[in-house]
């Protein structure tokens, strides 16, 4: 089943398309310092992830490949048919299912603090079912440290403050839904397949998506390039947005 995304638009309509995909528990506002970027020279799209932010909530389980499902039926809605992506976490791997699955449609790729299989997968069900009974509320402590550095937390009170109110405000069943979605995800065995160039991009300091971990992507897919953003942990586009930004400029271009 096809979820109906809430997806945000800025830039001149007649401009390349820039699609970016968020991470587990945020949603569009992860992008602004992107958005900033971008949309003077792109026709920038910007969705929710299914049970997140505006978009519907979906119960059960699903798959990433449904995931790139709802985001393929919200540009085909939009009239879009060619596109570049960048995603973060999820969004990353949303970004992959993408290069697989419609490789005719998908200019350049951008991965960033992504994998092509999460750590630990099974943990991720017990995960969803502790979200589903205790909401999302109980995973806010971790994310400092996850996504981003105490240090950075300590300097921008507010900016950390505005991304962990994106996941106190994720409905729990959206999350749990995505988390099922992450457990489920493997391509590892298919990363020779996308042939979209791509740019891996990796925070050094991330202990969700490791830069072994994005590397291995860089390794594996053959028209690639691979960063590291210094001092950034899960969220390096809203954390240290300079330096993601430059490195998605020189990928994607003008």
């Amino acid at each position: 089943m096809t979820a109906r995304l809430h997806a945000a638009e800025d830039g001149p309509a007649d401009a390349c398309v820039l699609v970016l995909g968020p991470s587990l528990g945020t949603d569009t506002g992860l992008f602004d310092p992107q958005v900033a970027e971008f949309a003077r020279t792109h026709r920038v799209i910007r969705y929710d992830l299914r049970g997140h932010g505006g978009s519907e909530v979906v119960p059960g389980p699903c798959t990433m490949a449904d995931l790139a499902g709802d985001v393929l039926a919200l540009l085909d809605s939009w009239g879009v048919e060619r596109f570049c992506c960048a995603g973060v976490s999820i969004g990353g791997a949303i970004g992959q299912q993408l290069a697989l699955t419609v490789p005719d449609r998908l200019e350049k790729l951008a991965i960033i603090a992504s994998a092509a299989q999460f750590t630990d997968p099974p943990s991720w069900v017990v995960r969803a079912a502790q979200v589903r009974e205790q909401g999302t509320e109980v995973l806010v402590p971790s994310r400092t440290g996850t996504w981003f550095t105490a240090r950075w937390a300590d300097e921008e009170p507010a900016a950390a403050d505005r991304l962990l109110a994106m996941m106190r405000a994720t409905p729990a069943e959206g999350y749990a839904a995505c988390c099922e979605a992450i457990g489920a995800f493997d391509v590892r065995d298919r990363l020779g397949e996308i042939a979209a160039p791509t740019l891996l991009v990796a925070g050094a300091e991330d202990p969700a998506t490791t830069v072994d971990m994005v590397r291995l992507l860089a390794d594996s897919i053959p028209d690639s390039r691979f960063r590291v953003v210094p001092g950034a942990a899960h969220l390096p586009n809203a954390t240290h947005s300079q330096a993601v930004n430059a490195a998605l400029r020189d990928h994607f271009g003008d």
